[in-house]
């Protein structure tokens, strides 16, 4: 490919000068799957966003029931997601060629997989690639791509400590996720039974097993919950609710196209996390006010006021005190800063700044040493 530089003098002059963020973008977002997930409702309304704005956006997956509400966006069907070398090495090309061929300006990785192909994608095309770290990753050879991107951006300061501690010469960013205005607003019925609601992907780091197992020890108290999410833990959830003799009070919703809708109407939001970057939906219950028990783990000490009233991740037993007495008086100990919630346009703002100083800082060394990629 010509170099930037020449093929495009004028808007390359403007990224010279300032990285003025007016310039419009070309951007190619990889990540595995747009299923449900924090990481897939990030790309898509940070993608859904960058092209409201006049840049040209194309995400790169394996597809799911997401797309669809992707919006003057391209998607591209490719098997990101597959943890194959030979596969991965495939996509990689096709990638760079299509980068290539329609002008891509920036890859950007989300996920480890993805990162492995923006990674040999930027080889093969000269083009700049940078990363969004969503969460803690095991430190072995699977995260070595992340040490290679221009630039990562982390969900939270304590993303940001973990891989600034792994990659000491890694140029890495805080930037909270932005979430879009809801219409939905938190109006509990209060005639009924409190309604509890978990919603997430349903994994083994999420830590619903606690909450199911706390609420089996509660005696006398009337309350019910609603499981909102999908994931490969549903059927054993299951069967531990009936195990545990509480399977007529837990209601497994499954996919929700619209969570809020149930955050709107629910008593208290439960977030038992093991493990989190930054949880989209904890900062949605925050924004909108819900009352919220929560794990004590680094990420949602961010967003709180003081530690105090946060739960020790996998103890049933504090859950189960935390649950009782929020049952009895009807309020969650915790405050949350809902001004550490950033919106989507301020995080679409600090965004684009960014690419624009790594696609002008890419024009810029290419100038100088006098690359091509044909």
């Amino acid at each position: 490919m010509i170099g930037f530089h020449r093929k495009n003098p004028e808007r390359y002059r403007l990224f010279r000068e300032h990285g003025k963020a007016a310039v419009h973008l070309k951007i190619l977002q990889i990540l595995p799957e747009l299923h449900e997930g924090g990481v897939e409702r990030h790309v898509l309304w940070l993608s859904n966003a960058l092209a409201a704005r006049g840049n040209k956006v194309f995400v790169v997956s394996a597809g799911g029931k997401m797309v669809e509400e992707l919006r003057g966006v391209d998607h591209l069907r490719l098997p990101v997601h597959r943890k194959n070398p030979a596969t991965a090495l495939w996509a990689a090309y096709r990638i760079a060629r299509i980068a290539r061929t329609r002008g891509v300006h920036l890859l950007h990785a989300h996920s480890r997989v993805p990162a492995w192909i923006a990674w040999w994608a930027s080889r093969l095309s000269g083009i700049p690639w940078i990363a969004t770290c969503h969460a803690f990753y095991s430190r072995n050879a699977g995260i070595l791509p992340y040490r290679r991107a221009r630039m990562l951006l982390c969900v939270s300061e304590a993303v940001r400590s973990f891989f600034s501690e792994i990659f000491p010469e890694a140029e890495c960013r805080v930037v909270y996720n932005g979430l879009p205005p809801t219409e939905q607003v938190w109006k509990p019925e209060r005639k009924e039974a409190p309604r509890l609601l978990f919603a997430g992907r349903l994994v083994p780091k999420k830590g619903v097993d606690t909450i199911l197992r706390a609420l089996s020890c509660l005696q006398g108290v009337p309350w019910s919950l609603d499981i909102v999410g999908d994931g490969p833990s549903m059927e054993p959830l299951r069967l531990l609710a009936a195990q545990l003799g509480i399977a007529e009070r837990v209601f497994f919703r499954g996919f929700q196209e619209e969570p809020e809708r149930w955050m709107a109407e629910c008593s208290c939001f439960l977030f038992p996390s093991h493990q989190e970057g930054m949880g989209l939906v904890l900062m949605r219950a925050v924004q909108m006010g819900i009352p919220v028990l929560a794990s004590d783990i680094p990420a949602v000490r961010e967003l709180a006021s003081s530690p105090d009233g946060l739960l020790p991740a996998g103890n049933a037993e504090t859950w189960r005190i935390a649950l009782e007495s929020f049952l009895h008086s009807g309020k969650a100990r915790t405050c949350f800063y809902v001004e550490r919630v950033p919106s989507l346009d301020s995080m679409v703002d600090a965004v684009e700044a960014l690419y624009t100083a790594v696609v002008r800082d890419g024009a810029k060394n290419r100038r100088l040493d006098g690359r091509e990629r044909i």
